[in-house]
């Protein structure tokens, strides 16, 4: 079990990086919450970054450090992962962003109360601080290339990161190196769809949303 409870670790503490610093710019926006806003949409980039670093400097050692389904199925097709363990990393990874996004949620609770106007008032306002939620003016088919291009750009470098011919980081700085990653697929990629690039990162929360009374909301707004 160490590795699955490595990779639930890993994405929760990802999720709660990168929900918690959603939360706090978007929702210091209104008066109510904070005199200022704090920070800004770099903020967010920055805080998904330092988030990835930091999950996957404390599962790495154990479970390899995937901290995203899309990771530990390219690593099973391309690079020997077993499949007998992808069915555990998946469950974990989805787990990890549940209990990331409750804990943020539970920690910033009453600022989204005043945040949507009343007590359990919750509305996609505040449910795009957990879950991804693309642009209206965007199509599905556009949806779909937005983040297909920032996985794809974010599994090219994650497979030369592991390319022992190619030009790997010193021991211990791969986290390092995927915090610039996503610090820049977030400023390059990030406005259209809020590059979830990562299914658990999308899931995990969404889960949880629809748990603490978004409603359908969460699964059909697009319809």
């Amino acid at each position: 079990m160490r590795e699955p409870v490595a990779e639930f670790l890993g994405v929760m503490l990802l999720i709660i990086f990168g929900n918690g610093v959603n939360c706090q710019v978007v929702l210091s926006s209104n008066p109510g919450v904070a005199a200022a806003q704090r920070g800004d949409y770099f903020s967010i980039n920055v805080g998904w970054g330092i988030g990835t670093a930091m999950g996957v400097w404390i599962s790495a050692g154990i479970s390899g450090g995937h901290i995203n389904p899309a990771v530990t199925l390219a690593l099973a097709t391309f690079r020997g992962f077993p499949w007998k363990k992808v069915p555990g990393y998946l469950i974990a990874q989805v787990l990890g962003g549940f209990t990331g996004a409750a804990i943020v949620y539970g920690n910033y609770f009453h600022a989204i109360n005043v945040f949507e106007g009343g007590v359990g008032v919750r509305t996609q306002a505040t449910a795009g601080l957990f879950a991804t939620y693309a642009s209206d003016y965007l199509t599905n088919v556009s949806c779909f290339f937005s983040e297909f291009l920032g996985t794809a750009v974010l599994m090219l470098v994650v497979l030369a990161l592991s390319d022992k011919k190619n030009c790997p980081p010193p021991a211990g700085l791969t986290p390092l190196v995927l915090c610039f990653l996503v610090l820049g697929i977030g400023a390059s990629l990030g406005m259209q769809t809020a590059y979830a690039i990562n299914p658990a990162r999308d899931f995990g929360p969404r889960l949880l949303t629809a748990a603490a009374g978004y409603g359908t909301m969460v699964w059909n707004y697009r319809k």
